[in-house]
């Protein structure tokens, strides 16, 4: 099937149509995991002829990322691509991700949000810049973004690597045990279209921060 581009989606039915408009129209598969939205969200795909599987109750976004890496897996695609679906991504980027990704032979390509991270408010701001410098200074990997969740994964990976977490410490999950399974990580700069998107993420930031902290420390 080649590359697919999973969305993971809770309660976005505001940005969910444009986003997954953008992105299809680069010609790619792509699976939405509603999960367990209660604001119709799935509902506003239905015009659009998108694949959807939705979660019955909410779970997390790290589960719903599990939920379409396993539906990419069983579907034979060779690398899954994710973008947020609160349109702080620029979909019209991916292209470049995966030119990128293809080209270094990395298994995770993370889209850095380095250069706004002075836009983020909070705990997000001095999150970002001290999660980076850890898993820098304990992987030796040279990335400038541990926490954006647009990223390329390559199919090696996610049938190489066992993920359990359900919420956003996934994203530093995969990035430990990828880091202990010997597979290849980098970065690559692209602006995001929103910096801080605080008005529409479901991030809790102390708790999900402490999360994250956590599953960092629990795979050193």
């Amino acid at each position: 099937m080649g590359i697919c581009i999973v969305i993971p989606a809770f309660n976005a039915a505001a940005t969910i149509v444009n986003v997954v408009a953008e992105t299809r129209a680069l010609g790619h598969p792509i699976l939405v995991v509603d999960d367990g939205s209660t604001d119709g969200t799935a509902e506003r795909l239905a015009a659009l002829d998108v694949r959807v599987l939705r979660h019955a109750v909410n779970r997390g976004k790290g589960a719903a990322l599990r939920t379409g890496f396993s539906w990419a897996l069983e579907n034979g695609c060779s690398a899954v691509i994710t973008i947020d679906s609160d349109g702080q991504h620029d979909p019209t980027a991916i292209p470049l991700l995966l030119a990128t990704a293809l080209e270094r032979r990395v298994d995770i390509l993370i889209a850095s949000r380095s250069t706004q991270f002075g836009e983020m408010a909070g705990l997000r701001n001095s999150w970002n810049r001290f999660g980076v410098w850890c898993v820098r200074k304990k992987t030796g990997f040279e990335i400038t973004d541990s926490q954006s969740g647009f990223r390329y994964y390559s199919a090696r990976l996610l049938s190489g690597i066992e993920l359990t977490a359900n919420g956003y410490e996934l994203e530093m999950e995969v990035l430990m045990k990828a880091w202990r399974g010997g597979f290849t990580i980098g970065s690559l700069p692209i602006a995001a279209r929103v910096a801080d998107g605080r008005s529409t993420s479901h991030f809790r930031p102390v708790r999900d921060t402490w999360n994250i902290c956590m599953t960092f420390l629990k795979y050193l």
